[in-house]
């Protein structure tokens, strides 16, 4: 069922009600959601921070003064509350995932807190290739060896920083350090795990083989749990900063691509969600587990039961800032529609957007963006086009591969925010790949799946089905641009295999 309204008036809104805490890579955002996954006008808080990266591939963020924004965003949305607070019956959370920190002792950090982002592990990728077989520990881990998994950043760091990776105790995500300083005492869900690369994802336990060869022991990682394993009984100084908060259910962080599709309708393998912020990701939840994953996708957990196939790519949003600000484009609100005037690969470039390496589909970390066919008469305006066709491309590449596992009646629902602000990248997407693509009205998707999988954990959500998907657009596809769209995806791949696979 679609529906149109996605927020409810705190006049109207009933108990229960979920807080939830969503932690991306640009902001953190606090929100009340009602049973059907409605967001509460004006209960709402969003605190922008930034992630350091640097020219070694570094990026990091110190995990304390992100906490901090956390619990500033807490204060704020249970502020704009007032009474309603009282009706929280449980705090959701999920974060970006693939991030890991080290901790001493005393709980305190030895390391910041390393994003999926750094790619300074890059090397150690080629020695995991050559020691396993690849395609064994991908179909029993559902991840490639990359920079982006734990594996080649333990071995790294135990490499390049002996000493202070000897004085770690403990390895936590965010998610998990969040609740030892909350409760004392912390878990990692399966779906966060399913994250890191070290997770066995048909037995739901660490992979004995992966740790054999790192300088590290299980013992150093958190125990697992399903996301219906909250913790209950705030420590003292939170318990009285959050008086309504101290004894209701905290469920663990899950990961916010498998959140982005719950929140966004995509429970089902019949619903594929299309999620395009700084970076991009396509995925669909599968009710069991699925034994062949194709190569060149992931398959990450929604919990014990769900799967999650899919693909994430390093581009999106961020190749079209990078383009926006280096051709000095400007922030025209006539730039889309501008965008959209041009005929399809008018331009005659081609562009390989890898501003940030590469992951799905080739998982070649080293990959670098290129434009090939810049004469005297291509403008700006051209690259930019060219740049977001060219995403267009990797989309249609890893949807491919995708739909291998799932039924052939399906639907796409886009969301996040590049995609929500940009009609010409959506029609593009649409054309490429030759489907009706629908447009979620929900902005924060994420936070919305979270919710809703806690209030399933309580019980009080019985069907995810049944849940109402809001839809504010459609598009449908052209099959005479899609037509020229084929034949410059071909061009793009015969660029591919000169510039990266041949190079790697």
């Amino acid at each position: 069922m679609d529906q149109q309204k996605s927020t409810i008036t705190a006049s109207k809104a009933e108990g229960p009600l979920i807080l939830a805490i969503d932690i991306g890579t640009s902001a953190v955002k606090t929100l009340l959601l009602d049973q059907m996954g409605r967001s509460v006008e004006g209960a709402q808080c969003r605190e922008a921070f930034e992630i350091r990266s640097s020219k070694d591939g570094a990026s990091e963020v110190d995990p304390d003064a992100l906490l901090e924004i956390v619990r500033k965003g807490i204060d704020i949305t249970l502020a704009k509350a007032g009474k309603l607070a009282e009706k929280i019956l449980g705090v959701a959370c999920c974060t970006f995932v693939g991030n890991i920190m080290g901790i001493d002792q005393k709980g305190k950090p030895i390391t910041a807190l390393m994003t999926y982002a750094d790619t300074r592990a890059e090397k150690e990728v080629a020695w995991f290739r050559a020691e396993f077989d690849e395609s064994v520990v991908h179909d029993r881990t559902g991840c490639h060896f990359h920079s982006s998994y734990l594996p080649a950043r333990f071995r790294w760091l135990g490499e390049t920083h002996p000493d202070l990776f000897r004085k770690a105790v403990r390895w936590l995500s965010l998610g998990e350090y969040m609740h030892l300083k909350l409760f004392g005492e912390t878990s990692v869900s399966y779906s966060v795990a399913s994250w890191s690369g070290l997770l066995d994802r048909h037995q739901l336990i660490w992979d004995d083989l992966l740790l054999s060869k790192l300088p590290i022991k299980v013992t150093q990682l958190s125990p697992l749990v399903d996301i219906d394993c909250p913790k209950r009984g705030l420590r003292s100084e939170f318990a009285s900063r959050w008086p309504v908060l101290a004894n209701v259910p905290w469920f663990p962080a899950i990961g916010d691509g498998a959140a982005a599709n719950i929140g966004s309708g995509c429970t089902s393998a019949s619903h594929v969600a299309l999620t395009m912020g700084y970076t991009t990701a396509i995925r669909a939840v599968v009710d069991e587990t699925i034994d062949k994953v194709p190569y060149g996708l992931w398959c990450y957990r929604v919990d014990g039961q769900r799967s999650l196939p899919g693909g994430a790519m390093s581009e999106g949003g961020n190749l079209f800032a990078w383009v926006k600000d280096t051709l000095h484009l400007g922030d025209s609100p006539k730039l889309d529609s501008d965008v959209a005037v041009l005929q399809p690969d008018s331009h005659g470039l081609t562009v390989l957007p890898f501003v940030a390496g590469e992951r799905s589909p080739g998982w070649r970390g080293h990959a670098r963006a290129a434009i090939d066919g810049i004469s005297l008469a291509t403008t700006p305006l051209e690259i930019l086009r060219a740049g977001m066709e060219a995403v267009a491309y990797r989309i249609a590449l890893v949807f491919g591969k995708l739909s291998e596992l799932l039924p052939r009646d399906l639907r796409i629902v886009a969301g996040g925010g590049a995609l929500r602000n940009s009609p010409a990248w959506l029609q593009i997407i649409t054309d490429v790949l030759d489907r009706t693509v629908a447009v979620a009205s929900i902005e924060e998707a994420s936070a919305r799946g979270a919710a809703l999988l806690a209030f399933e954990a309580l019980g009080l959500i019985k069907d995810l089905n049944a849940i109402p998907v809001f839809i504010e657009n459609t598009y449908h596809p052209d099959s005479k641009r899609h037509e020229i769209y084929r034949s410059a995806l071909r061009r793009q791949e015969r660029l591919y295999e000169k510039l990266v696979k041949d190079n790697g």
